[in-house]
């Protein structure tokens, strides 16, 4: 891979974890059991819901598949493939739990009940420790 794409997908991924770790802060001072968020909370949530799936979709979709390229310039998997490799060569800790990472990305983008938006962000601020992980493994 092109060392000045290889950085410039990495700057952008440190860009967006920052950003996501700002909002996870934000997110740690709201009730997640509650259905009922003001205006405020649930603009928060969003963006964090957003953050969310943008950095897991650049270390996934470009990152690792950068990563997985470079190694074997033949790789054309799909993304279990993608993950079962990055888990391998120790890119990610787990390719199930980045499997659910990027199921709850498709699912961050439709709208649910309110019922159903408190399962999601609890399941996102669950998971986004592994997410904010890989800032150590760039």
């Amino acid at each position: 891979m092109n060392p000045a794409l290889k950085s410039k997908i990495r700057e952008d991924l440190l860009k967006s974890i920052g950003h996501l770790e700002f909002s996870f802060r934000k997110v740690h001072s709201i009730d997640l059991s509650k259905a009922d968020w003001d205006e405020a909370e649930l603009e928060t949530l969003e963006s964090f819901s957003s953050r969310f799936a943008r950095t897991s979709d650049l270390y996934v979709s470009r990152y690792l598949r950068a990563l997985a390229l470079e190694s074997d310039p033949a790789f054309r998997g799909s993304l279990i493939d993608l993950l079962n490799l990055g888990e391998k060569q120790g890119w990610i800790d787990s390719a199930r739990q980045w499997y659910r990472i990027r199921e709850l990305r498709n699912v961050a983008a439709h709208e649910y009940s309110t019922e159903q938006l408190g399962e999601l962000f609890r399941e996102l601020f669950a998971l986004t420790p592994q997410i904010l992980k890989i800032k150590s493994l760039l």
